[in-house]
């Protein structure tokens, strides 16, 4: 195909989005006004409208619910996985593209109605607007605009609507890939518009649990303060944060590993010393950490700080940990095969936006390294601002920029051609 040839062909899939791009808009509104809150993670229910507005645009998605039991000891509700499969002709690669459905809860301090999917100066503000429905669209859009041109294609295109990321996706795409339910050759993954996402840290979250002994406040000599304990290592933690600046990675976008604890309960009231207390920590690992290192350092300093605390005590009025480790997410690391999907991303997002499309690494951990761990090259682009901030995800009025949106299937659509052709 010439060059002429090929640059008249996306023309031509610029111009089958515009003038389908209120139909994408209406679609996306439908899916950011059912609710994904997860936790409680009763997700099943968006699956199913999903699939039934797929169906109407003639793609239909198969339903691979996770059984009942397994879903509730992960600790959610529901979760059902779509898959629409759309091949094409023999002798080229199946490329997936992934995004994933479920959310943190809105929160208080919403200008508009987190589940109203409303427009506002350009913008539509509502729970996963940019994180990551607005890419069920976008990557639905684009496969309908390149199946419009009606060119021969080789190779397949593969949707993967996925809802337990934040669990870790353990439950989304790694039960598809470890029950061989997919196995593409490449795949891109809900992301933002800006930068091609090469790398992501790791992320360690662990639950920590002090147990001392009750006592009246009155003669808390009779207890064992579990908070006092978990004080002494909730310092000998944070005290890890300085040493973790010292550690630099040499991925662009990320650089270095930090340390927070999110959720601290304990306690039964003010006039009583508390048995115990449980915090939950967050430790980000950059992609040159050994992950098992991480954790056993992170171990050792509650236990060593849960010994000092005991030094001297008689072994009755001592305190005692009891660390549960909650989720174990490894780095995404570039593969080499994910060259073609860099190149025909940034060339084509660098002509659309109009500047230079970086190649890097985030901070943000996602499920797409599950992919990597299977083998499968992988990237993270789609539909949103330069930065998190900017979008507000997790947070009160999170919004989507529409002409992002517009512009970001533009590109996965010329992305698409290139490496279908």
């Amino acid at each position: 195909m010439t060059h002429t040839e090929k640059s008249t062909l996306y023309a031509q899939l610029d111009a089958w989005i515009n003038a389908h791009f209120d139909e994408q808009v209406g679609f996306l509104q439908e899916l950011v006004k059912v609710p994904t809150d997860t936790p409680p993670g009763n997700n099943t229910p968006h699956a199913l409208r999903t699939a039934a507005l797929l169906h109407e645009m003639g793609f239909e998605a198969e339903q691979h619910p996770v059984p009942e039991a397994q879903v509730k000891d992960y600790g959610l509700t529901s979760l059902t996985n779509l898959i629409v499969r759309r091949p094409y002709g023999a002798g080229g690669k199946t490329i997936a593209l992934n995004a994933h459905g479920d959310v943190v809860p809105p929160g208080e301090g919403w200008t508009y109605p987190p589940y109203g999917a409303e427009i506002h100066d350009g913008h539509m503000y509502g729970r996963a607007t940019a994180v990551s429905k607005c890419d069920f669209s976008t990557f639905t859009f684009a496969v309908r605009a390149l199946e419009a041109l009606q060119t021969p294609l080789k190779g397949a295109v593969e949707l993967h609507f996925t809802y337990d990321e934040e669990f870790g996706g353990e439950y989304g795409p790694g039960w598809l890939l470890a029950k061989g339910l997919t196995k593409p050759d490449l795949m891109i993954a809900a992301g933002f518009s800006y930068q091609v996402i090469t790398a992501h840290n790791g992320c360690l979250q662990m639950q920590v649990t002090v147990h001392g002994k009750m006592a009246h406040a009155a003669i808390p000599h009779t207890g064992v303060d579990a908070m006092q304990a978990a004080v002494q290592v909730l310092n000998a933690l944070y005290a890890q944060n300085t040493l973790y600046q010292q550690v630099h990675s040499r991925v662009q976008g990320i650089d270095h590993p930090y340390l927070n604890v999110g959720l601290i309960e304990g306690g039964t009231n003010t006039n009583v010393v508390p048995g115990s207390v449980m915090f939950k920590l967050d430790r980000r690992m950059i992609p040159e950490e050994n992950p098992i290192e991480v954790e056993a350092n992170i171990r050792q300093v509650i236990q060593q700080a849960t010994d000092t605390f005991n030094q001297g005590r008689p072994a009755d009025a001592q305190a005692h940990i009891e660390i549960k480790r909650m989720l174990m997410a490894h780095a995404m690391k570039p593969l080499p095969g994910n060259v073609p999907l860099v190149t025909a991303l940034q060339q084509h997002a660098g002509h659309v936006f109009g500047q230079a499309i970086p190649a890097m690494g985030t901070p943000l951990y996602t499920d797409v390294r599950l992919y990597g761990e299977h083998g499968i090259p992988g990237v993270i682009y789609g539909a949103g601002p330069r930065t998190v901030l900017e979008s507000h995800a997790k947070r009160a009025d999170e919004r989507l920029n529409l002409e992002d949106l517009r512009r970001a299937t533009q590109v996965i659509a010329r992305s698409l051609l290139d490496l279908l052709s």
